[in-house]
């Protein structure tokens, strides 16, 4: 499994629309509002063959309301 992580950054007003559009998805493991230049971080796991790319950009940014993402990708868990 491939681990990574989305920021999100969400039109005006749409951050709960957002985050129930992605909890309805079911392809985020877990789902949080957060403070800064984006206002979602979700945590997500694929297998290894999946394209982490191709991913964020069919699954994820196709959400109405998501106006940027910034991906990130881990390496190891301590």
């Amino acid at each position: 499994m491939q681990t990574f992580f989305v920021e999100i950054k969400c039109a005006l007003g749409r951050t709960y629309e957002v985050a129930s559009a992605l909890a309805e998805a079911e392809i985020a493991s877990e789902i949080y509002s957060i403070a800064g230049n984006y206002d979602i971080l979700a945590k997500f796991y694929v297998d290894k063959e999946v394209d982490i790319g191709h991913f964020v950009g069919e699954k994820v940014q196709i959400i109405p309301g998501i106006v940027d993402t910034r991906t990130i990708i881990t390496f190891k868990a301590f």
